[in-house]
């Protein structure tokens, strides 16, 4: 009897202590669990002043404020082989589908480098590769290092240095609001989930 109830007490703490990692068993990864710790409650952005394609130099929460659209945010680098690639097609479905939907108005796409190489020039050339409608699609790089690390902190995204200059790094899409609030977080799989909630917003993400 003591040995069986050692057993059940041993179980009942493991469960606790799973049932505390996951947030009540709601979430069993880090990336399931930022997903769901920005849909409970929105995060405040920190600034960062970004240099855009265009060499043109603007703090974050300022083009955000001025442009008044959702951004769908993303982070890249312009000599990634392989999930940046992917990310690329991705968003140039969405640019499609954000003018098909009529929703230009309202929603806009942005990529944020995070390889200092990313110049505005390699930036521009990687726009025109990706065939990016400068009204829906945009890109940038923070040129601070300390900012940029607070912008990658407060977005959730890991960024891991690989061998040939390449980079680990998790994605999504990022919902910012003109506010200067990251509201929603959904996985590039789920894009048709991305468009309907975007299509149903009326002032944003909610």
């Amino acid at each position: 009897m003591r040995t069986l109830l050692a057993a059940l007490l041993a179980c009942c703490l493991g469960l606790g202590a799973i049932s505390a990692k996951t947030d009540g068993f709601t979430v069993l990864t880090s990336e399931a669990a930022r997903r769901a710790d920005i849909a409970h409650a929105a995060r405040a952005l920190p600034d960062a002043v970004l240099l855009d394609e265009r060499g043109v130099s603007g703090g974050l929460l300022e083009r955000l404020r001025q442009d008044g659209r959702i951004a769908v945010v993303n982070f890249i680098y312009t000599r990634c082989v392989s999930l940046c690639l992917a990310m690329g097609t991705e968003y140039q479905r969405l640019q499609s589908d954000i003018r098909r939907l009529g929703l230009a108005d309202r929603v806009r796409l942005l990529s944020i480098s995070f390889d200092p190489a990313d110049t505005p020039d390699r930036l521009d050339r990687y726009a025109r590769g990706m065939h990016a409608d400068a009204d829906i699609w945009t890109f940038a790089m923070a040129p601070d290092a300390a900012q940029l690390r607070a912008l990658l902190s407060a977005f959730g995204i890991v960024v891991i240095p690989a061998p040939y200059g390449q980079y680990e790094h998790n994605a999504a899409y990022h919902l910012a609001s003109a506010d200067g609030r990251l509201e929603r977080i959904v996985d590039l799989e789920e894009t048709e989930l991305l468009l309907d909630y975007l299509q149903r917003s009326g002032r944003g993400p909610a």
